[in-house]
């Protein structure tokens, strides 16, 4: 009692009120739950990455010749090569119905090799940039060469 008549009248009140709120306040909340504990997940490794292998085809497609077409504006059709530096590669598929890389006739069937090596295009791009002057119904030397690789 010695203690309660020792503290004054401000902190006499101040410790009511604390109890009476302490005491009074309750809540709906349910006692909260810790966390379950979880167990890492075990994550296998990703393999490194591989290329798969490369497989060159062969597959052909065809084109029919029509009135102003040339090789040249035939390989640089997007559904053909898109390249007209690759013409040598019509002119070599089909060597046996062309005789001469400067004459094609409308109504020709010619064989397109959808996909040719990467040498076979090199070797066209070079021979179409280096094929140097020809002339119209002969053969030239720099062709029959090209055709004989």
């Amino acid at each position: 009692m010695k203690f309660l008549t020792a503290m004054k009248l401000p902190g006499l009140i101040l410790l009511a009120s604390s109890l009476a709120i302490g005491c009074a306040s309750t809540t709906d909340e349910a006692p909260t739950e810790e966390p379950e504990q979880t167990k890492p997940v075990e994550v296998a490794p990703e393999p490194e990455p591989t290329a798969p292998p490369v497989v060159e085809q062969s597959s052909e497609s065809s084109y029919t010749v029509t009135k102003g077409d040339n090789l040249w504006d035939i390989s640089a059709k997007p559904a053909v090569y898109n390249n007209p530096y690759q013409w040598p590669l019509i002119y070599k598929k089909n060597s046996d119905v062309i005789k001469d890389a400067d004459l094609i006739y409308p109504g020709q069937e010619l064989g397109i090799d959808d996909n040719p090596s990467a040498a076979d295009t090199s070797n066209a791009v070079e021979h179409a940039k280096t094929r140097g002057s020809w002339s119209i119904g002969v053969t030239e030397d720099s062709d029959k060469a090209y055709l004989a690789r």
